[in-house]
């Protein structure tokens, strides 16, 4: 297809539909595009009166159209790369990653290198060491990253390479771990990571791009039109984006987020949250002030469920967060900052709140806390008292939840707390830590609303009085998302003025039982008034660019 599909204005009417708006109307009949944005949203004569002359007409069929999805926080690069190799999050016990292991040795791999992500000692009982990866991959060097980026597995050959002894000291914010006799097990956890990370062979810029643009279709595939990218490192990816859009070929809109390592940068460049446009704006500074759940090493304020020595890892200090928080502010740049045990979005909320009340430029910025697995209740209410955003992740809760009964014990019951942190008057924001967990914000609704996993269990949900309604679920996954990005404004609902991003369903969401949200087909994804992807059983007439992005 061509632009001139669309006719010879350039507009088109969708009509035969169910169109949720997530707007006024709540639900309309037919929706007019013209030069990629929304002119009219209601009945069929009202949309084809605001189309103009010459139109194209587009019937759906009876299918029920959503405003794009946006994943208010994956990793982008990181997915984009992870094609490229050894992936294991689909192993279940520790011979399977081992096997795989040996397999991808054999083949070889870039530079000597296997470098794999995805394996999660939980599945078998016990942190692995390098004598395990010695005995299928001696000749060498191995990294292979935990499911959740928080821990690193490296073989004897690695551990040599990053120069990492029984002398090394542990880095703030990060452990070596070692052995009953002072050695390293080949376990890295939290900021030791980086210690391994500088030796691994980088791919080129690329490389690096050619595998971006390799992965918009898989965001396309379950209709997600926009995303928040969480932090690679430096500003290579912002850099990769901006290339790619001089090229015409990005894919999806992107609000861009900068490690600590680009802040001199960004400042440089004289970045401010919300500078850009539709497609591509910066969002701010990413901070971590602790670990995960799986690595136990999320900042809790009580011991581990039978480790009372344990109460996690912080990856940063107080003091030094909130300079940090202080610094963004002064230059225009909101916070995004990954906490998930309690004691860690206690400090999180501590340091919004001092750099508020000494900075009242910070008030206006879009602050985040990303995960909220478990905040202490008392703090809920503070979200919204201080109009911090809380960005979670609805797989989380359902692919961890065993873990979180177990490590957590009968805090759990304050984890995951959508429906608690929604009634306070937190601002909730959807997305799926992607490659972390599944991509799809479909999975992410069914998991919202059932606190199930994708095979239905357990009955009845997962401590289900933190579910929330499908029509929050969705909010979290399009107005929330945009509104924590910044562009409201510009996407989030399906209303005239604003982008035409909207994505076409098999069936209505709202008619079908809470347990088969799951099984929801996404048939078409729209950017920008353009059928980026359509399912093979849909074909539907419009501006087809994707020849342009492929």
């Amino acid at each position: 297809m061509t632009p001139d599909a669309a006719g010879a204005s350039g507009a088109f009417v969708l009509h035969g539909a169910r169109i949720v708006t997530n707007g006024h109307p709540p639900v309309a009949e037919a929706m007019a595009v013209r030069g990629g944005r929304i002119v009219a949203v209601g009945s069929g004569a009202t949309c084809t009166a605001a189309a103009g002359t010459g139109a194209t007409a587009v019937d759906l069929g009876g299918r029920t159209v959503l405003p794009g999805l946006i994943d208010a926080h994956l990793h982008w690069p990181n997915l984009a790369l992870m094609r490229r190799r050894l992936g294991l999050d689909a192993t279940q016990s520790l011979p399977e990653v081992l096997a795989a292991v040996a397999d991808a040795a054999a083949r070889g791999s870039r530079e000597g290198w296997v470098i794999g992500r995805g394996w999660d000692h939980s599945r078998w009982g016990r942190w692995p060491d390098r004598r395990d990866l010695d005995a299928v991959c001696a000749d060498r060097p191995a990294m292979l990253t935990r499911k959740d980026g928080h821990a690193a597995w490296l073989n004897g050959p690695a551990l040599d390479a990053a120069g990492i002894t029984a002398l090394t000291p542990d880095p703030e914010g990060g452990a070596i771990v070692r052995d009953a006799d002072g050695e390293p097990t080949g376990i890295l956890l939290e900021r030791a990571i980086d210690l391994a990370r500088r030796v691994v062979p980088e791919p080129s810029p690329a490389e690096r791009r050619a595998a971006i643009v390799a992965a918009w279709r898989d965001a396309w595939r379950v209709g997600l039109t926009g995303v928040h990218e969480m932090g690679f490192r430096g500003v290579d990816f912002y850099d990769d984006l901006v290339a790619l859009r001089h090229a015409g070929r990005l894919g999806l809109r992107v609000v861009w987020y900068g490690l600590t390592d680009a802040f001199d940068t960004m400042l440089a460049r004289g970045w401010r949250s919300g500078a850009g446009d539709a497609w591509l704006r910066i969002g701010g500074l990413k901070l971590f002030l602790d670990g995960t759940l799986g690595s136990q090493t999320a900042d809790m304020l009580a011991p581990y469920a039978g480790q009372p020595s344990n109460r996690g890892l912080a990856t940063m200090a107080f003091e030094d967060f909130c300079d940090w928080v202080d610094r963004a502010a002064a230059a225009g740049l909101a916070t995004a900052v990954h906490a998930i045990g309690d004691a860690a979005n206690r400090k999180a909320l501590d340091g919004f709140e001092r750099v508020r009340r000494l900075r009242p430029a910070a008030r206006g910025l879009r602050q985040r806390i990303e995960h909220c697995q478990i905040v202490d209740p008392v703090d809920h209410g503070r979200f919204a008292h201080l109009g911090v955003v809380a960005s979670m992740q609805p797989v989380h809760a359902t692919a961890d939840m065993s873990v979180a009964d177990a490590y957590w014990g009968d805090r759990a019951a304050h984890a995951y707390a959508w429906r608690s942190l929604a009634a306070a008057g937190a601002h909730l924001a959807f997305g799926s830590d992607a490659p972390i967990e599944t991509l799809s914000p479909i999975a992410g609704l069914h998991a919202a609303v059932t606190r199930q996993d994708p095979a239905g269990r357990p009955a009845g949900g997962w401590r289900a009085g933190q579910a929330v309604s499908l029509a929050a679920a969705l909010t979290g996954y399009t107005l929330g998302a945009a509104w924590a990005g910044g562009a409201e404004h510009e996407v989030g609902s399906l209303a005239p003025g604003k982008c035409a991003d909207l994505v076409v369903l098999d069936r209505d969401p709202f008619g079908v039982p809470a347990a088969e949200l799951g099984t929801l087909r996404v048939l078409a994804t729209m950017i920008d008034g353009e059928w980026v992807w359509q399912a093979d059983e849909i074909d539907l007439p419009g501006p087809d660019r994707r020849p342009r992005l492929a």
